[in-house]
């Protein structure tokens, strides 16, 4: 008798160009003075070396609303500043996200032009994970817009200096 267990592999990418350097935009995705300024509005702290934690921390806003203070844990897998990030990503938004256990998650900022245009690729290795997929994929109106929300605001706070969510 052949036991077999079903098992998903999903993998998004998301992907944008921003007029900002390399450095820029890497300061705002691992720096917490930079990091909740957009998006969820919420802090992630990186210790950056292969090894080292990665921790989203919950906004007041999500705290008041019940949520934990740590949202999301990982670990650094490889550093590479200011153009390469790979980490592995544990959705704690409940139960179903934590139970589905670590995803991966890979940075990619490519210079593409002169005049500072950058790449920015986020690749999410999502396998096993429904629930976190279709959080961050965008698809779970309740979870807001996911990666394409967080790049699309990291964008526009590095062309414009300010979150198109207004919590400045």
């Amino acid at each position: 008798m052949t036991e077999s267990t079903a098992t998903s592999t999903v993998v998004q990418v998301h992907r944008v160009f921003i007029k900002a350097t390399a450095q820029a935009i890497w300061d705002a995705i691992v720096d917490p003075a930079w990091n909740c300024k957009y998006g969820y509005h919420a802090p992630a702290e990186y210790d950056l070396r292969p090894g080292g934690a990665y921790r989203g921390l919950a906004s007041q806003a999500m705290r008041d609303a019940g949520s934990p203070d740590v949202i999301i844990d990982g670990e650094v897998i490889s550093v590479d500043p200011p153009h390469r990030l790979v980490q592995t990503w544990r959705a704690l938004f409940g139960p179903a996200t934590a139970a589905e256990g670590p995803t991966r998650v890979t940075w990619e900022i490519a210079e593409i032009a002169d005049g500072g245009i950058c790449r920015v690729t986020v690749t999410h290795e999502l396998d096993n994970a429904p629930v976190t997929a279709e959080t961050v994929g965008g698809d779970s109106m309740e979870a807001g817009g996911g990666w394409s929300m967080m790049l699309s605001d990291l964008k526009t706070l590095l062309e414009t200096g300010s979150s198109f969510q207004n919590r400045d």
